[in-house]
């Protein structure tokens, strides 16, 4: 409630002034006019400072000093990124991965506002890597996020994320409040590209798919839809829905994840808390990555265009949704570690598994790997007393890496 009152009385004629805008002031990224007196409240916020410190030494005072150095003018989100957020995701990038790229089909257009529809893997540095590589490719701007509220654990994320351009997706709602929240997102999201010309990113599901075995869901769809003008294939056609596929050579959460599969499976009523969810993000934020590759397909405007309007509601949103994930999957860079994995779910033994498209040196290298993130998941579970499953935690593993190799194949 505090955070929602605090977007409506900072400038309240300013932000009134900006129209429709002024209707998404519980969910939108903070207005220009309202980041000077935001990060006086980060300054003054000791958690903050003491969360971000680690990664940004005297962050107080670099904050003071962009302050006093654009004292007087407006500047806005796009610029406090390219201060602030650039230099961050370079080092991570320097530190934590072994280079990231992003391939983009020749004919899309850079100058139009998309929506880019991703398989989600990381909490917070999917939407970072793409806003880094889009500058890097010489993109106008940057993404509006979509971020889910469940993650905005301590006040200062709340406001760190709606600085970096980010719009809340409100969850944990009863029904008719969530139907009213997804009308007012959807309504945003086409506010976004048709008055800001701003790119979107957006997950193709709620969450992260655990299993890596990336599906869009129907309802991510009806929710766009409920924004905008005219059918069902104009109002998706009006966010120039754009799907993106990220991969990631190693998920630095897979042993976090192979350790909730575990406690779901063994404790019924087993819920994520959020230490959890603070972990995951720590641990996708600082552990080693691997290569990473994003790959946008074609938009599917011109694909949506040879569609029978008069297709029905029931059957619409399942058509798009499964030529979304086609291109994902299709789109999708396979490294050793997933070939790997799905040769050994496949072989029958282990000492079988041979490839023209990995070395004897991948296998050996991977199967240490595995060895590694079984010790840490299980090491993990001890610590909140549960017997680990070495078997079953690396079942869990295999499966992740391996998914994509599968629905790759299918795809093609």
């Amino acid at each position: 409630m505090k955070e929602q009152q605090h977007a409506k009385d900072i400038a309240p004629s300013l932000i009134g002034s900006a129209g429709e805008e002024s209707s998404f002031n519980d969910i939108r990224p903070y207005l220009p006019e309202e980041l000077p007196q935001v990060f006086d409240e980060l300054m003054a916020d000791e958690q903050f400072v003491q969360a971000v410190s680690r990664v940004m030494p005297d962050v107080c005072g670099k904050m003071k000093a962009f302050l006093k150095a654009n004292e007087g003018t407006s500047f806005t989100n796009l610029d406090v990124q390219k201060t602030f957020i650039y230099p961050l995701v370079q080092h991570i990038i320097a530190t934590c991965t072994q280079g990231i790229d992003l391939s983009v089909p020749e004919h899309l257009d850079r100058q139009q506002p998309h929506t880019f529809i991703t398989n989600h893997r990381d909490i917070v540095l999917d939407s970072a890597f793409l806003s880094f590589l889009l500058v890097e490719n010489q993109f106008p701007t940057t993404v509006e996020i979509a971020i889910g509220d469940n993650l905005l654990i301590f006040p200062w994320i709340k406001k760190l994320v709606r600085i970096n351009k980010s719009f809340i997706v409100q969850r944990s709602l009863s029904m008719r409040e969530m139907l009213r929240a997804s009308q007012t997102m959807s309504r945003y999201m086409h506010y976004a590209i048709a008055e800001k010309h701003e790119n979107i990113w957006i997950a193709q599901r709620e969450g992260r798919a655990k299993d890596s075995d990336d599906r869009t869901q129907d309802s991510i769809l009806k929710m766009m839809a409920m924004g905008g003008e005219g059918s069902i294939i104009d109002r998706l056609r009006q966010l120039h829905l754009t799907p993106m596929a990220l991969s990631y050579e190693y998920d630095p959460c897979d042993y976090l994840k192979a350790k909730e599969f575990q406690q779901r499976r063994d404790i019924p009523d087993f819920k994520k808390s959020k230490a959890d969810d603070l972990a995951s993000m720590q641990t996708g934020i600082f552990g080693a990555k691997g290569h990473i590759h994003f790959a946008a397909a074609p938009c599917i405007d011109e694909w949506l265009d040879t569609l029978d309007p008069a297709t029905p509601k029931l059957e619409i949103f399942p058509l798009i949704a499964r030529h979304i994930d086609q291109e994902i999957h299709r789109n999708f860079r396979l490294y050793p570690s997933n070939l790997i994995a799905a040769a050994l779910l496949t072989s029958t033994s282990a000492s079988s598994v041979s490839s023209d498209r990995f070395s004897p040196a991948d296998l050996s290298a991977f199967e240490d790997y595995l060895q590694q993130r079984i010790a840490l998941a299980a090491n993990a579970l001890q610590a909140e007393g549960l017997q680990p499953d070495p078997a079953f935690l690396r079942e869990r593993l295999l499966t992740m890496y391996a998914n994509p190799v599968f629905n790759q194949e299918k795809a093609k």
